[in-house]
This record gives C-alpha cells, sequence and structure tokens, in this order.
C-alpha cells in the first residue's frame, strides 16, 4: 500500500456540471483516511474545444495533479499524449483515467470493467446470445469489449459513422475471434432477434435528450442497458421498462468504474457497495 495521504484528481470533459464522480471519488477517499481533491476541468465551462487537450494535460502535471479522469469527447485523442498504456487501453483504443507520476503519462480504462460489473450485479443471469450495440466510440468500445468477456455469443454494432462501427467490428473480432462480430444493417430486424440491447452514445443526456432509436423498436423480451447516468432514467430506461423489459441505468457503471479509477490512482482498495450507497444519496440530493 502506498504511503501517500494526499491527491489531487482532476475530470476533463465537455458539459460535466453535473457529474458526480468527484463527490463519489473525494467522500470515499474521506473514508479511506485521504486528503483526496477531486476538480472538473469542463471544457464547455472553460470555452474549449478537445484541441485544447495538449495544454490541460501539461497545466494538470504543472500543478501537481496526480491523476485524471478523461471523459467525452476526449476518450480517444488523449491517447497520443501518453507515454504508455495498460492492455486494457491499449487493445481498446480508448482513455478515461491517466496516472501522472514521475514525469509519466500512463493511460487505463475502467470503463470495460467497470459496465462488466455494474451488469453483473443488475442481471446476473441475462441471456447473452446475441446483442445489439448502439455507439461504436471511446465508451462503445470500452462496453462491447466487457460484453464479449462476459460472453455475448454474437454482437451487432450501430453507429451514426458506419466506418468506425465496422473498424471497431473487425477490431473485435479479431480479440475475440470465436465470437460473430459485425456492424450495421437493419436495426429493427436486429433487434428483433436479439437477448438485449447496450446505449453507449450520449443521446438522452440531460444536454442531449431524447431516444437513441425508435420506441416501437423494443420489445419486453430485450434487457437494455444503458452507460448515460445524468439522468439516471434516460428516455430510452422510461421506454424499455414501459415494455416489462428488464434494465440497467448507466449509475452503476458510473460507480464502477469510479472504484477502479480511485485504486489506481491510490493504490487503496474502495469499498464498491459503500460507494453505491453514496451515489445513491447523491441522487436523492
Amino acid at each position: 500500500m502506498t504511503s501517500k495521504t494526499s491527491y489531487l484528481i482532476g475530470l476533463i470533459g465537455s458539459g460535466i456540471g453535473g457529474s458526480l464522480t468527484p463527490a463519489m471519488h473525494e467522500e470515499e477517499g474521506r473514508v479511506l483516511g485521504l486528503n483526496y481533491v477531486y476538480r472538473r476541468i469542463d471544457l464547455q465551462a472553460l470555452k474549449l474545444e478537445p484541441s485544447a487537450l495538449p495544454e490541460l494535460l501539461e497545466a494538470a502535471e504543472r500543478m501537481g495533479y496526480d491523476g485524471l479522469n478523461i471523459t467525452y469527447p476526449c476518450k480517444q485523442s488523449v491517447i497520443p499524449l501518453l507515454d504508455d498504456l495498460d492492455p486494457d487501453a491499449r487493445a481498446l483504443g480508448a482513455v478515461n483515467t491517466v496516472v501522472l507520476k514521475d514525469g509519466k503519462r500512463i493511460g487505463y480504462n475502467t470503463d470495460w470493467s467497470g459496465f462488466a460489473r455494474a451488469f453483473q450485479r443488475a442481471l446476473p443471469d441475462a441471456p447473452l446470445d446475441r446483442v445489439v450495440q448502439l455507439g461504436a466510440g471511446g465508451a462503445g468500445a470500452a462496453v462491447a469489449h466487457a460484453a464479449l468477456t462476459m460472453g455475448a455469443r454474437a454482437l451487432t454494432l450501430f453507429d451514426s459513422d458506419e466506418a468506425r462501427a465496422s473498424a471497431l467490428a473487425q477490431e473485435l473480432a479479431a480479440r475475440f475471434p470465436d465470437r460473430e462480430v459485425t456492424s450495421g444493417g437493419d436495426l429493427r430486424e436486429t433487434l428483433r432477434a436479439a437477448n438485449g440491447l447496450i446505449h453507449a452514445t450520449p443521446t438522452g443526456m440531460a444536454k442531449l435528450p431524447g431516444l437513441p432509436l425508435p420506441a416501437e423498436y423494443l420489445h419486453k423480451d430485450l434487457w437494455v442497458a444503458e452507460i448515460v447516468y445524468f439522468p439516471l432514467e434516460t428516455e430510452l430506461l422510461k421506454a424499455a421498462k414501459a415494455l416489462g423489459c428488464k434494465t440497467v441505468s448507466g449509475g452503476g457503471m458510473a460507480v464502477c468504474q469510479a472504484v477502479d479509477a480511485l485504486r489506481i490512482f491510490t493504490g487503496r482498495e474502495p469499498d464498491a457497495e459503500r460507494m453505491f450507497a453514496h451515489f445513491q444519496r447523491l441522487l436523492e440530493a
């Protein structure tokens, strides 16, 4: 266990004013006996574009930050700015956690492990024969990897950028040669034969309200897993629940990726159930 007891951590992303991640980290750090400060670095509030990322990383190093969480829209563009990647982040081509230590920037991905842990906690017996995923960006790459790691036999990816979905499908097929990974096609027909739907686009966030697909494409035999957690009940989850679908909110992934990130930053072991309880209190407040 590290002897260090003070940490300065930041979150870089756009439109993150409502993120509960800082409060989760700070409270768990406090319980662990750490002086743990977590700050938002909001591109939207600062009127900056993702192209400012190199300057922000340099500034964080100069100001003594120990680490950064990285969220939309910077999870892929941050990679060329790093010195090294852990194997998961390298395989996924997406980073959401950066350790700044000894003049080095090391990238990790806790999105995939966070999604897997939250899904198995919420729907331990969900069928994974045929899964459809919307979104093939940084978060999409992570949760698709998680779905296949959990045992999905067939995964079909859809994205507004068809080339991006196709490229991710090819990468995943190479990584999981015993699975069927494809992209595109008729979304409604593909969903009709599917067990589950994973939503991994920003649609449904408070700043991007709405449904990522026509509600009539859903059916009662689907489980629906969401990665958006602000709001916790998105339009997609409301529509799915109305049909009787089993659902997983994005809150579980938010907590579990925070658990893994805090462990990486500090070397301490967070209490996942305690962090879940704190997250629920934050939502109720």
